[in-house]
């Protein structure tokens, strides 16, 4: 406790050392940005892309789960669009989200466009 109180009170006589340290972490923070290569940005970005798309497939693969649990007989037939509303993102998203989960056999698409059968 005395430690808290200690550091407490060395921020309040030193704010102007706490300031400088948090600008220098945030200029340099900002350098590493602006000094990214494109090919780096690039990567840097796809790879969020992909994070991004693979939680949505996880999403959608947990919602398929929760479905089939509140209603066990059937099949789980969904829209794009039902999922990208569900969901809140668009449906051309849902669709490549779909189709990561499609390579991975968990679900198939359905014989109408659009529609989805998810394997829980």
């Amino acid at each position: 406790m005395n430690l808290i109180q200690d550091t407490v009170e060395f921020l309040r006589t030193r704010w102007w050392l706490a300031a400088a340290v948090s600008s220098a972490v945030a200029i340099a923070a900002v350098a590493v940005r602006l000094s990214e290569s494109e090919a780096a940005r690039e990567k840097r970005m796809r790879e969020a892309k992909k994070k991004e798309l693979r939680t949505l497939a996880d999403r959608i693969a947990n919602y398929a789960q929760t479905v089939r649990e509140r209603f066990p007989d059937g099949a789980v037939v969904v829209s794009e669009e039902d999922l990208a509303a569900q969901l809140r993102k668009r449906p051309d998203y849902i669709a490549t989200a779909l189709n990561v989960l499609l390579k991975e056999e968990k679900v198939q698409r359905a014989p109408l466009v659009g529609y989805w059968k998810l394997n829980a």
